[in-house]
């Protein structure tokens, strides 16, 4: 049971760690390189996306990761998971505090009513994102080493 555990939570974070990583990697290149108003209203339209889902995968995330400290609690490893769970919450925390609040302005922008700096803001959440990646990759990379 315990394995099937480890196995699902590391393919639940290693997903959540693959869409997140695309973002700066991939999606936002893209988005950047449209016309202005384009992009913006596609930066709007992912953030409503993103923002229906990904809290629920973040905390779901962490409570499978929680889930794993406590069900091995006496099987090796169970400190890298214990980390990893940390560093979950960290971005959760990160997410609240710093992102959050961006992204629930972008996500109400249109061209008629976004504000004059909403570039600076999407900058500011890209920042913050690549922060935000560096610490889920090293939590998935915590819990990969768990397993081995």
């Amino acid at each position: 049971m315990l394995s099937a555990l480890q196995v699902i939570t590391t393919v639940v974070v290693g997903v959540m760690v693959g869409v997140e990583f695309s973002v700066p990697v991939f999606t936002n290149p893209i988005i950047n390189a449209l016309p202005e108003d384009a992009g913006q209203l596609a930066r709007a339209d992912g953030g409503r996306r993103g923002g229906s889902v990904m809290p629920v995968w973040y905390i779901g995330s962490l409570a499978l990761v929680a889930v794993w400290a406590i069900a091995g609690w006496h099987h090796d490893g169970t400190g890298l998971v214990v980390t990893a769970g940390a560093l979950l919450i960290v971005s959760v925390v990160m997410s609240i505090l710093l992102l959050v609040p961006i992204n629930n302005r972008v996500k109400t922008w249109t061209p008629e009513n976004r504000p004059e700096d909403w570039k600076e803001q999407m900058t500011r959440w890209d920042r913050w994102h690549y922060v935000r990646v560096a610490v889920i990759v090293a939590a998935f990379a915590l819990l990969v080493a768990a397993l081995v």
